[in-house]
């Protein structure tokens, strides 16, 4: 089979056009083309005046390696590679052995799960929280009755933080194994539109994850593994040897259970897992500070979006609700640049802790809300921002937070500001054509006071040139709501080679809570990494570097 890529069609063209293009790539006729599917579609919209598609197809032709020779020195002409997942090893049958416990219920720990399971582990998967139907029960009480269970919300319970997201399925991580592709297939097994495999930026949306998450919950439990939830993990217990080695050997919860450990344990926390970060630490589990980004969310109509990248294509039902990319080097030496943009979709309250305010954005499958939210943040690290000890950034975020709940007057109401007071420095006194979509509701204020100096400074400069790159990004109307802290782990549980702690044994830190991953697929994709590891250390061979997993 043959994967021809960059064939270029136009954005209204017959179905029939893309058969006709690859004949005509291939310069064969009619007759020998047996069949092709898509692989990949892309939109490029550089030029509003001439939107086209961007295929990558793969192609069942006669006298396949005839043609091969005559495009040798093609680079979009190629043997279509093979994407298909292979287990590393398999559990014996009727496996009896230690039975690997993974924590933590989101992307990572859900993927970590599933593959053991698969390979025949019998995992027990823990989580805080509660399952996905109940867990969504608790956060629309925090959006509709401003009433917080810091058990179960946007960051704790079945599915992650990634649930009450855009549901994106993209990253930039490399992936020579082609992982994402096993993560995408077992998406589309649970209920997830085919189109993810082949759309260039693939994403799901909130309602559609949920019941994806119980299917996949359910294949784990039907494989032999088993899910505790409302179990959170209070202690970890640390054997030491004679020559000082380390292993944990055992995990406190907070049932009172204690839950033996004499097989691998997986730490998929996730990034808001504040308190077991500060237990670990306490432990002596090696953690590091590491960089995030601290700003707010901000809100467009997402018409004016559409008309800004797609021009007189705006609204082509072919194109949907149109996204972007922004970031700005500024005079004070921060970046700042856009995170987590949701086309057609909320600002949501994503706090998990009391007294404290902290935003994200969502959206559903069909994108179709009025607005397009995006965090506007700015990249801050340890050594200029919050030197000392591994949970200085916690505090940091914490701090802010804080402050937000009080600017924005408590009942989880969030500080906003309209674009054009925040550039003026002074307080928002009304709204314009933009209405804020964060439940439970915003606060009109000076976001200045919730954010820390140089990142006003940084914010001011870089909406500006933003608004040189999309017309009309910097509109006065256009609603800042504050304040967005999550946008990665601020530590880090430092892993080695064997994707072990360095300096515990039987720990396997990973996803983005470890300081690992960045999004719902790159976590999905350690949660394997992870989970062939382990398997690896239950049947005694040899690891695979973390480098060339």
């Amino acid at each position: 089979m043959l994967r021809i890529t960059e064939l270029k069609l136009p954005l209204n063209h017959p179905e029939e056009a893309l058969a006709a293009a690859i004949r005509n790539r291939l310069r064969i006729t009619p007759r020998d083309l047996v069949r092709y599917t898509v692989a990949r579609r892309a939109h490029d919209a550089r030029d509003k005046m001439d939107i086209h598609f961007v295929y990558s197809v793969d192609v069942t032709v006669k006298n396949e390696a005839p043609l091969l020779a005559r495009f040798k020195r093609d680079r979009h002409v190629n043997p279509t590679p093979d994407t298909g997942y292979r287990f590393v090893t398999k559990a014996p049958a009727g496996y009896a052995g230690p039975r690997p416990v993974v924590v933590g219920a989101g992307p990572c720990g859900l993927f970590a799960g599933l593959i053991l399971a698969q390979m025949g582990f019998r995992p027990i998967i823990l989580d805080r929280g509660k399952v996905v139907r109940e867990r969504t029960k608790d956060t629309w009480g925090l959006w509709r009755r401003s009433e917080l269970n810091p058990e179960s919300n946007v960051q704790f319970g079945e599915g992650g933080a990634g649930t009450f997201s855009d549901g994106k399925l993209w990253s930039q991580i490399k992936d020579p194994r082609h992982l994402g592709r096993k993560v995408l297939t077992e998406f589309v097994k649970a209920g997830a539109p085919p189109e993810i495999l082949t759309e260039a930026h693939p994403h799901i949306g909130t309602f559609r994850l949920v019941t994806m998450v119980e299917s996949m919950r359910a294949t784990v439990e039907a494989l032999g593994g088993e899910y505790r939830f409302q179990h959170r993990v209070d202690d970890v217990e640390i054997a030491t040897d004679a020559a000082g080695n380390r292993r944990v050997c055992g995990l406190h919860l907070q049932t009172g259970e204690r839950l033996d450990t004499d097989g691998p344990v997986v730490l998929a926390l996730g990034h808001s897992a504040r308190d077991t970060f500060h237990m670990l630490h306490e432990r002596g589990v090696f953690l590091e500070a590491k960089p995030f980004s601290i700003g707010v969310r901000i809100e467009h109509p997402q018409s004016w979006i559409d008309e800004a990248r797609f021009g007189p294509c705006a609204g082509h039902p072919d194109l949907g609700a149109a996204a972007y990319s922004l970031s700005h080097h500024c005079r004070n030496g921060r970046t700042v640049y856009s995170f987590c943009m949701c086309p057609g979709g909320t600002v949501v309250a994503a706090t998990s802790e009391p007294g404290r305010v902290a935003t994200n954005g969502m959206s559903q499958y069909s994108r179709n809300e009025r607005n397009a939210n995006s965090g506007i943040v700015v990249g801050i690290d340890p050594a200029r921002d919050y030197p000392g000890e591994p949970l200085a950034g916690i505090a940091l975020q914490r701090h802010w937070e804080t402050r937000a709940f009080e600017v924005g007057g408590g009942g989880y109401m969030a500080p906003a500001q309209r674009l054009g007071d925040f550039l003026a420095g002074r307080p928002s006194t009304r709204l314009g054509n933009v209405i804020p979509s964060y439940r439970p509701g915003v606060h009109l204020t000076d976001l200045a006071d919730c954010l820390p100096d140089f990142a006003v400074t940084a914010m001011r400069e870089a909406l500006v040139a933003f608004g040189q790159q999309i017309p009309g990004y910097d509109h006065p109307d256009a609603v800042m709501t504050g304040v967005e802290t999550r946008t990665s782990s601020p530590v880090r549980i430092t892993r080695g080679d064997d994707f072990q702690s360095v300096n515990t044994a039987g720990l396997y830190p990973a996803g983005e809570g470890a300081g690992y991953a960045g999004g719902i697929l790159s976590a999905a994709v350690d949660g394997i990494k992870i989970a062939e590891a382990v398997a690896r250390d239950l049947m005694g061979m040899r690891p695979a570097l973390a480098d060339a997993a």
